[in-house]
């Protein structure tokens, strides 16, 4: 989801509702959790093999003598 969309979408909610993050705990009931989002940052990300998924790295942990710089992404958490 691109940032345009995510405003688009979000013209037509509550502008008192809260904000939450759902997921999949990962349990063996599967359970859908939703804690509250606290912050909306910038950040980087790379894909993690072991994870299947993006990682959040820290800026410090890549320099400019990388070959494949990491996406530039906003975050929320």
């Amino acid at each position: 989801m691109k940032v345009a969309q995510l405003i688009e979408q979000l013209q037509d909610m509550d502008p008192n509702a809260d904000v939450h993050f759902s997921y999949n705990y990962g349990d063996h009931w599967r359970t859908q959790v939703a804690p509250t989002i606290d912050r909306v940052d910038e950040g980087y990300v790379e894909h993690s093999d072991y994870h299947n998924m993006d990682k959040v790295i820290d800026q410090d942990d890549f320099d400019d003598e990388d070959i494949k710089l990491p996406n530039r992404v906003v975050l929320l958490s």
